[in-house]
C-alpha cells in the first residue's frame, strides 16, 4: 500500500470518533503546555520528561484501537500510566539513541527515528514485552519499510500547513488522523495471524 491508502483507511476508521479524539488531543496539549510553561523553573521539564512516555503509549493504544474500528474513550489517554516504568524507559532509550545518531548527521537521526517509529504501538499490543524487545521488534519490522513510513509522514505536510491557517485549531483533528494512519501502517506490517489475534482481544 501507499501513503494515500493508509490515509484513506485511517480516515474511514475515524468516523464517529473525531470529536473524542480532538478532545483527547486538546487535553494532552494543555497538559504538555503547562509543563512547557513551568519549564522556566525546571520542574516543568522534569515532569514533561517523566510523563511523555506514558502519554505516548496511551496515544499509541488509542490509535491502534481506532485503526481496528474499536471504540475509544477520553480516559484511555492515561492508560499508559499503568505501565509507567516501561513507557518511560522506552521513551528515554529511543530519545537517547536518536540523539546520539543525530550527533553524526541529521540523516542518521531520522533513519533511527523511523526504525523506532513503531515501538510504542508494539508495546501497546504486547503487555508482557520488555522495553528493549519492543524497540528491537520495531527495528525488525521497519527493515525495508523506512522509506514508506517517511513518505507517510511527509504526506501530512499539506494538512499541517493548512492547520497553520487555522491558528493551530485544525491540529486537534490532524494529529489523531496522522497517528491513526501510522497505526494502520503498523497493522499492515503485522503478520496476518497477529492481526486477527489483536482484533479478538
Amino acid at each position: 500500500m501507499f501513503a494515500k491508502d493508509y490515509r484513506a483507511l485511517a480516515w474511514s476508521s475515524l468516523k464517529g470518533k473525531r470529536g473524542t479524539l480532538a478532545l483527547i488531543t486538546l487535553i494532552y496539549s494543555l497538559i504538555m503546555g503547562v509543563c512547557t510553561a513551568l519549564s522556566r523553573v525546571y520542574i516543568g521539564g522534569i515532569i514533561s520528561l517523566l510523563i511523555t512516555g506514558a502519554f505516548t503509549l496511551g496515544i499509541a493504544s488509542i490509535s491502534n484501537r481506532v485503526a481496528r474500528y474499536e471504540s475509544v474513550e477520553v480516559e484511555m489517554l492515561f492508560s499508559g500510566f499503568k505501565r509507567f516504568g516501561s513507557s518511560l524507559a522506552l521513551y528515554l532509550i529511543n530519545t537517547i539513541f536518536i540523539a546520539l545518531w543525530s550527533l553524526l548527521l541529521i540523516i542518521p537521526g531520522i533513519i533511527k527515528s523511523l526504525s523506532y517509529g513503531l515501538s510504542f504501538y508494539i508495546l501497546s499490543d504486547n503487555q508482557n514485552i520488555s522495553t528493549n524487545e519492543a524497540r528491537k521488534l520495531s527495528m525488525q519490522m521497519m527493515e525495508g519499510h523506512k522509506w514508506k513510513l517517511f513518505c507517510l509522514h511527509f504526506s501530512f505536510i499539506g494538512w499541517y500547513l493548512l492547520g497553520i491557517l487555522t491558528l493551530g485549531i485544525l491540529y486537534f483533528w490532524i494529529v489523531p488522523y496522522h497517528n491513526t494512519a501510522v497505526a494502520v501502517f503498523y497493522q499492515d506490517l503485522l503478520p496476518k495471524e497477529n492481526v486477527e489475534e489483536t482484533r479478538v482481544d
